[in-house]
C-alpha cells in the first residue's frame, strides 16, 4: 500500500469511527481511543507485517435466523469472524471477504456499515485494533458452508444464544448490532 493510500484510509476510517454513535459501553470507549491514537502513532496500521499493533477487521453478519457465529480454529470459542487485511485492502472489504471466505455466504458489502470497535490481544503477542461491520445475507434461506481450511464450524444463533456465548468483546458489538440491525438492508449490487 503506498503512503497515499494509507494517509487517505487512514483519514476515511478515522471519519467512520468518529462518525459512530456514542459507544455502547466503557470498553468501547477505551477500543476507539486506542484505536485513534494508534492512527495517528503507526507508520501503517494496516499491515499486519508493519508490528505487532494493527488494525484488523470483522463482521458481525444478522439476519432473519439471527446472528452467524463461528467456532475460531485456534481459539475454540465462537466468535464473529474476520481477520487480517490483505495488502491494498480497506478494512470494510476485509470483514466482508472474511466473513464470505469463512461463512461460505454471499453478503452484502459492508462499506457504510461499521457498528462497533474493539481492542483485543491477538495470537502470539500482537495486538487487534478489530473495526466491526454489520452484515446481511445476501439469500436467507441458505446455509453456511465454508471454505476448505476455514473452521467447519458455523451457525445461526438467536440473538439470545449469541449473547450467551460472547466474550465481552463480542457482546458489546451485538449490543451494537442489535440497535441497527433492524434499518439496514442490502446495499445496490456493486456499492
Amino acid at each position: 500500500m503506498t503512503r497515499r493510500m494509507t494517509e487517505e484510509l487512514r483519514a476515511l476510517v478515522r471519519t467512520e469511527v468518529l462518525a459512530l454513535p456514542p459507544p455502547i459501553d466503557l470498553r468501547e470507549h477505551r477500543a476507539r481511543f486506542r484505536l485513534l491514537q494508534e492512527l495517528d502513532r503507526l507508520a501503517n496500521p494496516f499491515d499486519r507485517l508493519a508490528g505487532p499493533v494493527h488494525v484488523t477487521a470483522s463482521a458481525i453478519v444478522v439476519g432473519p435466523r439471527g446472528v452467524l457465529l463461528h467456532r475460531h480454529r485456534r481459539l475454540g470459542r465462537w466468535l464473529q469472524p474476520g481477520g487480517h487485511l490483505e495488502p491494498g485492502e480497506a478494512p470494510w472489504e476485509a470483514a466482508w471477504r472474511e466473513a464470505q471466505e469463512e461463512t461460505g455466504l454471499p453478503l452484502c458489502p459492508a462499506r457504510a456499515g461499521l457498528i462497533h470497535v474493539d481492542v483485543h490481544p491477538g495470537p502470539l503477542a500482537h495486538t487487534h485494533l478489530d473495526l466491526r461491520y454489520l452484515l446481511r445475507p445476501r439469500a436467507t434461506d441458505r446455509e453456511p458452508r465454508p471454505a476448505p481450511g476455514e473452521s467447519p464450524e458455523v451457525a445461526w444463533f438467536s440473538w439470545v444464544q449469541a449473547h450467551a456465548v460472547a466474550d465481552v468483546g463480542l457482546g458489546g458489538a451485538l449490543r451494537a448490532a442489535g440497535a441497527v440491525a433492524m434499518v439496514r438492508s442490502c446495499a445496490p449490487r456493486g456499492w
